[in-house]
């Protein structure tokens, strides 16, 4: 895995949620021999035992069950000194959602069938929002308490974390609560993680701007998940393939700023070292 990586032209590998802990052996022996370098490990790495397939939300900071925010915080601590073992500066998180449904999957359903501007598609998206308004808090505050104990342990081990922007309106935390994290854990080891396509699908289904966002978020951005969004809602697409306007959104990013290719497992290696190009021939390495 780490060898094809590096032989498509990539220097640094993110270590993703679905990496098993049997890989972990050969990974960290490549590493200590110097053969290769990881930017960031996306929570949870590696993937729990008992999970059998890569689920970054199958232990949620939001839940009310005290047994799964227990092994949340268990497989984010593992998750943080690894990254410290393997000199990944990130651990890029998500920190739960509200009890929702799955509102913005039919949101993108009814912009499929060309019902973006009915009445129905106002009325549903309403719906969710007053409803994400009315059950969010109690789900939001557990968040913020699981991010406070794994904040800690992150400084200790030097490393910092990355708070993801979401794809969908029911996941934690939204924008405003995105601002609300990062003025209460407004210190050097806690960021903000933009993802290109999970913030284009909220663009494309009319809950935020992406540019007047990221001109807000900015300045608290650490890193980022690069992909595209096909309109409206099918993301993790090659860079150049679909809706978001790079040009316009890397204006307001910091200089040093990381970007992580973020591909869907469909995507061939000739998609992807061919959107690499474009984009090193217009941004840079």
């Amino acid at each position: 895995m780490c060898r094809e990586l590096l032989d498509m032209g990539f220097d640094r590998i993110e270590l993703g949620h679905g990496i098993r802990l049997s890989l972990m052996d050969g990974i960290l022996k490549m590493y200590e021999a110097g053969k290769v370098q990881f930017s960031s490990l996306h929570n949870f790495c590696p993937l729990p035992i008992e999970i059998t397939r890569a689920s970054p939300d199958c232990y949620k900071f939001s839940s009310p069950d005290a047994r799964e925010r227990e092994r949340a915080l268990k497989h984010s601590y593992q998750t943080i000194d690894f990254a410290a073992r393997l000199g990944a500066r990130f651990v890029v998180l998500h920190l739960g959602r509200t009890p929702l449904g799955d509102y913005t999957e039919n949101l993108v359903r009814m912009c499929e069938a060309g019902l973006g501007a009915s009445r129905g598609y106002v009325k549903e998206k309403l719906e969710c929002i007053r409803k994400r308004e009315e059950q969010a808090p109690p789900y939001f505050q557990r968040a913020r308490e699981g991010l406070a104990r794994i904040a800690e342990h992150a400084e200790k081990k030097g490393v910092m974390l990355g708070v993801e922007s979401r794809h969908s309106f029911e996941e934690i935390p939204s924008e405003r609560e995105m601002i609300e994290v990062l003025n209460e854990f407004n210190v050097p080891h806690v960021g903000y993680w933009h993802d290109f396509g999970h913030v284009q699908v909220k663009h494309n289904l009319g809950f935020l701007d992406h540019v007047e966002w990221m001109r807000t978020i900015s300045p608290r951005l650490i890193g980022c998940h690069l992909h595209d969004t096909v309109w409206p809602g099918r993301d993790h697409m090659v860079p150049f393939s679909g809706d978001v306007e790079y040009e316009k959104l890397l204006a307001f990013l910091p200089k040093e700023t990381l970007f992580v290719f973020e591909m869907s497992p469909r995507r061939t290696r000739e998609e992807i070292m061919e959107s690499r190009d474009q984009w090193v021939a217009k941004f840079g390495a």
